[in-house]
């Protein structure tokens, strides 16, 4: 059975930092897709990031490109979210997802996700 464990979530102020974990259970983590999403109140859920775990390839959104970066640690199986000078149009709950092969921006292309962690950004 796939899990997926996001956390690192929390209160932060406006030019603060957060890093963001995925941590992935029943998964063959190195030939995985996974990405971050999130949704803020009200809106709908949009892609910030994907990765691609076979080859590092990495995607960001215009939205926080030179804000945020994804990584991965394959002998932790786990995925990060380093967002950095965070604006209040970042609070939402950020979710990750992950599917076997290539990652992509579709969301329906996902098939197992998690939970959610919530990030609120003070100005």
């Amino acid at each position: 059975q796939v899990q997926l464990v996001e956390s690192g979530g929390g209160s932060v102020q406006a030019g603060g930092s957060l890093t963001l974990s995925c941590v992935s259970s029943g998964l063959d983590f190195n030939r995985s897709g996974q990405g971050w999403f999130r949704q803020a109140s009200g809106k709908a859920r949009e892609t910030v990031a994907h990765m691609y775990m076979a080859t590092g390839n990495t995607y960001i959104a215009d939205s926080v490109e030179g804000r945020f970066a994804i990584s991965r640690d394959a002998a932790k199986k786990t995925m990060y979210l380093q967002m950095n000078n965070v604006r209040p149009e970042d609070t939402g709950t950020y979710y990750c997802a992950a599917r076997i092969g290539a990652s992509f921006w579709r969301q329906d292309l996902y098939d197992f996700w998690g939970r959610g962690t919530q990030v609120t950004v003070s100005s």
